[in-house]
C-alpha cells in the first residue's frame, strides 16, 4: 500500500504549505452571517448566508438599477466581487462563492484524487460524500446492500478516509440517493451549491441554485478558488390554476421537456413563477427541477413559500424556515417587472397527465394519445417491468399517492402485473414507509422494495428477465431514458412519466391504457376505474430517520491515513496530464466521426463500469464504446488509420497514444448531454485526444473539457461537419494567438483536398490558461507554487 503523502513531488509540498496559510480561514465569508442560524445539523459552526446575500444584492442592484428575477438575486449575492464583476447574461462568466459541495461515489473517486493531487490539507466549504451509485439492484434492498458493501469495500474505505483527512462528511452506503439527502439536511432558500451530478438542480425545490458540475470544478470550491459560470439566461415558467387528480408535478416538467426539448435550456436557468406554485408541495418542487437537467438547463428554482416551510419544519429546521421568512421580500422572491428571456405559462387546470420517450426524455405523449403514438410508432405495447422512486420521485407523497393507488385495485382482487420495483430515496423515506404501512402495501402489490440507492435508473440493475437485443418497454419515474441506460440492452424502449402512472400501468400491463377514463375488470369479472391517487404531503407521525448513516469528519484529520494500492484495479492515483507545447495542433487523426446523439452515456458508459471510476486508465476502456461511427453505423467499431485494421474505440485510440499520434473526435448537436461525469472528458484526454469538434455542446461537458486541457470547439458552419471524413486530417491553427472571442482556423484533409474553415470556441482568458497549462489543476498548481 502506498501512503499517498509519500508521493507527493517537492513541488506538490510547497503547494500544501501555501495551502495552509489560504485555508486557515477554513470556510469562506459568505457563510460568516450574524443570524447564527446554523446551515444544517452537520454544520454548527457554520451559518446561513443572508445577511451578507442581502448586502451583495444591494450593491448588484444599485450598479444594475433594474429589478431582478429570483435567479438573479440568489446568484448575483453570491458573487466574489460584487462591486466590479461583469453582469450580462449569456455573455459573462461569474465568479462565484457557492455555500457548499456535495459528491456522489461515482464522481467523489475522481474528485477526491484531484483534490489529494492539489496537495491541500483540508475542503474550504461545507462538502459532502454520498455513497448511492454503486449499489447494484438483484434481489431486494437488504441483500443488494450488503453485496455492495463487500465488492465495493476498498472504495468506500478510500472514501470514508479521504473525507475523515479533508473534512468532508460522509454518507455511508444505504443512506439515500445524494439529492434526497440534501433535501432532508443541507438545502435551504437562497442556497448556492454545486454538485457533482447532473441532478443536483433537485435542491431548487426549496428554492436554491444547485448547479450539477464535473469534479474538476468541485475542486476548485473546495480549494477556496471562485467558482466561475458563464452568466446564465432566465426562462420564466409561469403556473397558473391547480394541480389535481391524476397530474402530478412530474407532469409539468414532461410538458416543459415536451416545449423546449432536450437543449432548449442550455445555458439558462428555470425560474417557475405564478399561482399555480402554491398548489405543488415542495418535494414535487424538486422533482420538477430535478428532471430540469433534461433540457439542459443550467439549474430551475422555485420562490420560497409555505410549502418549503412546512416541509423544512417537518424535517426539523424550523429556525431556516423562520430566518429565510425574514428574507422573503429582499433575496427570496422575484422583483415585480423583472425581465425574463423566454416565458412559458402552463395552465395546470388543464394539464393532463404524460409520458415521454422512448429513448430520448423530450418525446411527449399525453396519456389520452399514448395508446395509439405507441400502436403508430411499433412500440412494444405490453409492459415488461415497472419501476418507481430515483432521486425524482421517491419523496413520501410519491409513494403514500403509489400505495393509494395499489391499494384501490388490490380492493378489486388485481395486483401489478409484472414486476414492479420500487426505490426509496433515501433511509429516512425507507423506515418512514416501512413503520406507516406502505412498503408492506407494495409487497402485497407485488412489489419489490429495492436498496435506497440509485440502482436501475442509473444502470444498476441485473436485469434477468430479457435478452440483450431483446426489444421490450418498460416504464418509470426516473428522469433520464437513453438507449440502454437503464439495462444495457439498446432494444429497452423505456418511457418515463409520474410514479402514478407507472403504478397504474403495471397493473394494467400495456401502454394502451389511459386509467383516467379506462376501465379494468376485477378479480370478481366486475368492471371498475381506479380512483385519483391521493396521499399526505408530509408524515402525520412525522420522519423516522431510521439508522443514523452519517459519519462526520474529524476536526483534525492530519492523522488520517489515506491508502491507494498501486495494484488496485478499483483506485489509481491521477498523474498531470502533459503542457501544452506552444505549437499549432497538425495532421491530427480522426478517431471517430460520431452519428447523431452523443451523451455523455455514449462517451462513458455506466452500469457495470461504475466500479472503476476511481481508475482512470482502467475506466477509458469504455470510452465512446456506446457511440454510433457515422462510417459503419456499428459502435465500438472503427478503422485505425494506420493498420487498416478495424477494432473497438478504446483499443484504436490507445494504439494512436503509443504511437505519438493526435487525436480528435467529431460530434452532432448537444454533444454531451446528460449526466455531468467528468470522465466523459477524462478518458479522451486520457488516451490522446486534442479537441472535440462538433456543431454545439451541453453545458457541464464543454466545461468537463476545458478543465481536463482540451480544445471544445464548434464549427462555425454547422454544414462543415459534414466535410470531415473518417480519413481526413484535421490542422487547428493560430493557437499562439488564441484569444476570447477569437475564431480559430482548421484545415480539414482529406483525399489530398484541402477544406479551410472556422471554429468558434466559449473560452474566455483564465480558460485558455488551463489548455497551456495542461488542465485546470496544472493551473492551480503552477499559481501556488509561484506565491
Amino acid at each position: 500500500m502506498v501512503q499517498y503523502s509519500r508521493l507527493l513531488s517537492v513541488q506538490a509540498r510547497k503547494v500544501a504549505r501555501y495551502a495552509v496559510d489560504v485555508q486557515e480561514r477554513q470556510f469562506h465569508a459568505s457563510c460568516a452571517a450574524a443570524s447564527k442560524v446554523a446551515l444544517s445539523k452537520f454544520d454548527q459552526n457554520v451559518y446561513l448566508p443572508y445577511e451578507k446575500l442581502q448586502k451583495n444584492l444591494e450593491v448588484v442592484k444599485k450598479r444594475l438599477g433594474r429589478p431582478l428575477t429570483l435567479s438573479e438575486k440568489v446568484l448575483y449575492s453570491h458573487l466574489d466581487d460584487p462591486a466590479n464583476q461583469d453582469i450580462e447574461r449569456g455573455v459573462s462568466y461569474l465568479r462565484l462563492r457557492p455555500d457548499r459541495v456535495a459528491m456522489q461515489d461515482a464522481t467523489a473517486q475522481m474528485a477526491m484524487l484531484q483534490f489529494i493531487s492539489s496537495g491541500l490539507k483540508r475542503v474550504a466549504v461545507p462538502s459532502t460524500i454520498h455513497c448511492d451509485h454503486l449499489i447494484e439492484a438483484q434481489i431486494g434492498g437488504e441483500k443488494d446492500l450488503a453485496r455492495a458493501k463487500d465488492i465495493n469495500s476498498e472504495v468506500y474505505k478510500f472514501l470514508s478516509t479521504a473525507g475523515a483527512k479533508y473534512g468532508v462528511g460522509f454518507w455511508k452506503p444505504g443512506s439515500g440517493i445524494i439529492h434526497q439527502i440534501i433535501l432532508e439536511n443541507y438545502a435551504f432558500p437562497g442556497l448556492l451549491m454545486i454538485g457533482t451530478d447532473s441532478h443536483t438542480p433537485n435542491g431548487g425545490g426549496l428554492g436554491g441554485l444547485c448547479i450539477g458540475v464535473g469534479g474538476a470544478d468541485a475542486v476548485d470550491v473546495m480549494a477556496n478558488i471562485p467558482w466561475e459560470l458563464k452568466c446564465p439566461n432566465v426562462i420564466g415558467v409561469k403556473l397558473t390554476g391547480k394541480i389535481s387528480g391524476w397530474t402530478s408535478p412530474k407532469d409539468v416538467i414532461l410538458k416543459v421537456a415536451d416545449i423546449l426539448t432536450v437543449k432548449g435550456g442550455t445555458g439558462a436557468i428555470v425560474e417557475y413563477m405564478g399561482n399555480g406554485v402554491d398548489s405543488i408541495s415542495c418535494t414535487g418542487m424538486a422533482t420538477i427541477c430535478n428532471m430540469g437537467a433534461e433540457i439542459g438547463a443550467t439549474t430551475s428554482i422555485f420562490p420560497f413559500n409555505k410549502r418549503m416551510a412546512d416541509y423544512l419544519a417537518s424535517t426539523g429546521r424550523s429556525a431556516i424556515a423562520a430566518e429565510a421568512g425574514k428574507y422573503q421580500g429582499s433575496v427570496l422572491t422575484a422583483d415585480s417587472g423583472a425581465k425574463y428571456d423566454q416565458v412559458i405559462e402552463i395552465n395546470l387546470d388543464t394539464l393532463e397527465p404524460h409520458i415521454n420517450g422512448p429513448f430520448t426524455p423530450d418525446l411527449a405523449h399525453p396519456i389520452s394519445k399514448l395508446g395509439a403514438n405507441a400502436k403508430k410508432n411499433g412500440y412494444p405495447m405490453d409492459i415488461r417491468v415497472g419501476l418507481i422512486g430515483s432521486c425524482t420521485n421517491s419523496s413520501y407523497e410519491d409513494m403514500g399517492r403509489c400505495a393509494s393507488i395499489a391499494k384501490n385495485a388490490m380492493k378489486h382482487g388485481l395486483k401489478s402485473k409484472i414486476p414492479f420495483n420500487v426505490t426509496p430515496g433515501s433511509e429516512q423515506i425507507r423506515a418512514t414507509i416501512e413503520r406507516d404501512g406502505i412498503a408492506k402495501t407494495f409487497k402485497e402489490f407485488g412489489g419489490t422494495v429495492l436498496a435506497n440507492a440509485c440502482g436501475p435508473c442509473i444502470g444498476q440493475w441485473d436485469r434477468k428477465d430479457v435478452k440483450k437485443g431483446e426489444k421490450n418497454t418498460i416504464v418509470t419515474s426516473y428522469n433520464r431514458n437513453f438507449t440502454g441506460r437503464n439495462d444495457a440492452n439498446p432494444a429497452t424502449h423505456c418511457f418515463v412519466t409520474s410514479p402514478e402512472l407507472v403504478t397504474a400501468l403495471s397493473i394494467a400491463g400495456t401502454l394502451n391504457f389511459n386509467p383516467l377514463t379506462d376501465e379494468l375488470t376485477g378479480a370478481d369479472g366486475k368492471k371498475f376505474k381506479l380512483d385519483s391517487p391521493y396521499g399526505d404531503e408530509l408524515p402525520q407521525k412525522g420522519f423516522d430517520p431510521g439508522m443514523d448513516t452519517y459519519e462526520a469528519p474529524p476536526s483534525d484529520g492530519t492523522s488520517v491515513k489515506v491508502d491507494v494500492d498501486p495494484k488496485s484495479q478499483r483506485l489509481q492515483l491521477l498523474e498531470p496530464f502533459d503542457v501544452w507545447n506552444g505549437k499549432d495542433l497538425t495532421e491530427m487523426t480522426v478517431l471517430i466521426k460520431v452519428k447523431g446523439k452523443c451523451t455523455t452515456d455514449h462517451i462513458s458508459a455506466a452500469g457495470p463500469w461504475l466500479k472503476y471510476r476511481g481508475h482512470l486508465d482502467n475506466i477509458s476502456n469504455n470510452m465512446f464504446i456506446g457511440a454510433t461511427n457515422i462510417e459503419n453505423n456499428e459502435m465500438n467499431k472503427i478503422k485505425n488509420q494506420v493498420t487498416g485494421e478495424w477494432a473497438g474505440v478504446p483499443d484504436v485510440a490507445r494504439f494512436y497514444k503509443s504511437k505519438g499520434i493526435n487525436w480528435v473526435a467529431v460530434g452532432d448537436e448537444n454533444y454531451g448531454e446528460g449526466s455531468s461525469r467528468e470522465h466523459a472528458a477524462l478518458e479522451p484526454r486520457h488516451l490522446g485526444a486534442r479537441a472535440i469538434i462538433t456543431k454545439s455542446f451541453a453545458r457541464i461537458h464543454e466545461t468537463n473539457l476545458k478543465k481536463q486541457g482540451l480544445l471544445p470547439l464548434t464549427f462555425a458552419n454547422p454544414a462543415d461537419y459534414d466535410k470531415v471524413q473518417p480519413t481526413s486530417k484535421i490542422s487547428i491553427l493560430g493557437l499562439n494567438n488564441f484569444a476570447p472571442g477569437k475564431q480559430l482556423d482548421c484545415e480539414i484533409k482529406t483525399d489530398g483536398k484541402v477544406h479551410k474553415i472556422k471554429l468558434n470556441h466559449s473560452f474566455n482568458q483564465q480558460q485558455i490558461e488551463w489548455f497551456k497549462a495542461g488542465s485546470a489543476l496544472n493551473r492551480m498548481k503552477q499559481i501556488a507554487a509561484n506565491k
